[in-house]
């Protein structure tokens, strides 16, 4: 009976192109043991019941410490993703479980105050010798070596690869798979920590990696607009002709345009293609956000006390871990819980590194406030 059911379940794979990533073909860091679930369905369970995807839900995604309740968080942006990749996957003949598995876990090392969190805690890595700091990365390490109390979850390579390779910083006319072994997989995550360039020369093993990459791209383009004209940023007709004309004017408009087009010119295709016109109106779109949104998202006032508290935290935390003090959270409610080789296998600036990342935006102020109490009692 169960090998029937196990049957049903991989079903899906008979309505796979000859480009997509079969379940077969899933490749496993650690011995893998199979159930009724498709390899890659069973990584989407593993991230979705992780302890970092539940903080998503209080981590911002461009716009810190907004009293409007429809202003996006991180959760929402992963979810769209998910939705925008799966579409375009399902169109092609992908495997969605990967893809939905891509996406849904591909922020999970994003920090507390989205971006700019992540450039300040990038100066402190690189201050205290710990490398560059990468939310993509960070994601990969968080299910490699820190969930499951510094075990791991045992996630496949592709999705490992998708989440590393997803950074939609980066706009691309053309996306085009790069097969790779895993130990070509980890040695591109590791040599990401001391080459900057890594980054920006990351590219998915799988089609459905791409097809995560370009979907968080569209994914943020249009939400924050909306976000941003709902917080009085700017209006609609603020943005160019040149632009809306191509894409339209509305998130639902500028997603239906790229999924579109996305899936008329890529198609029975080992990549994936944009019409000239449309990609470069997302490249125009990804420019005025910068400028007209994501520049303003926080003032420098913002910036400049974000920065002394995430030092703050660094520096306090650090102190405790090299004194042992037991009143300290980062002991008693993370470290003391951690296996013991991800106590023996990192140094205490990189375990602060990883708490601090795995905060959401309101534990990060919560427990400013307890330091700034605490060293200044009167």
């Amino acid at each position: 009976m169960k090998e029937n059911i196990k049957e049903q379940m991989l079903k899906h794979n008979t309505y796979l192109t000859k480009y997509a990533t079969n379940d077969t073909m899933a490749i496993y860091l650690q011995p893998y043991e199979s159930d009724i679930r498709p390899p890659f369905f069973r990584d989407i369970d593993r991230i979705i019941y992780s302890l970092a995807f539940i903080r998503y839900q209080d981590k911002t995604q461009v716009f810190p410490k907004s009293s409007n309740d429809h202003v996006s968080k991180r959760m929402i942006h992963v979810q769209f993703v998910s939705k925008i990749a799966r579409t375009i996957g399902r169109a092609l003949g992908l495997n969605e479980d990967l893809i939905e598995a891509a996406a849904l876990g591909h922020d999970l090392g994003h920090v507390p105050f989205g971006h700019q969190g992540e450039y300040i805690l990038n100066d402190i890595s690189l201050k205290h010798n710990e490398g560059y700091f990468n939310h993509n990365i960070e994601s990969v390490r968080n299910l490699m070596y820190i969930e499951n109390y510094g075990q791991g979850l045992n996630i496949s390579v592709q999705v490992l690869d998708a989440i590393m390779c997803h950074n939609g910083e980066f706009a691309l006319g053309k996306y085009t798979p790069k097969p790779k072994t895993k130990e070509e997989f980890l040695h591109q995550y590791e040599t990401s920590y001391t080459d900057k360039n890594v980054i920006a020369s990351l590219k998915p093993m799988t089609l459905e990696g791409c097809v995560v990459r370009v979907s968080d791209l569209i994914a943020y383009l249009g939400r924050d607009i909306d976000d941003a004209i709902r917080l009085n940023i700017i209006k609609r007709e603020d943005i160019p002709t040149n632009i809306t004309q191509v894409l339209g004017t509305t998130t639902k408009e500028i997603v239906n345009t790229c999924i579109t087009d996305i899936v008329n010119n890529s198609y029975n295709k080992n990549y994936l293609l944009l019409s000239k016109n449309v990609y470069e109106a997302i490249v125009a779109l990804k420019k005025f956000n910068y400028e007209y949104i994501y520049s303003k998202a926080m003032s420098k006032e913002t910036i400049e006390e974000l920065t002394i508290m995430f030092n703050a935290l660094f520096d306090t935390y650090h102190e405790d871990l090299k004194t042992n003090n037991p009143s300290s959270p980062i002991i008693n409610s993370y470290l003391k819980n951690m296996s013991p080789d991800y106590q023996k296998n990192n140094s205490l600036s990189r375990i602060v590194i990883d708490y601090l990342a795995g905060m959401t935006d309101d534990y990060f102020l919560k427990e400013y406030k307890r330091i700034c109490k605490e060293n200044n009692p009167s």
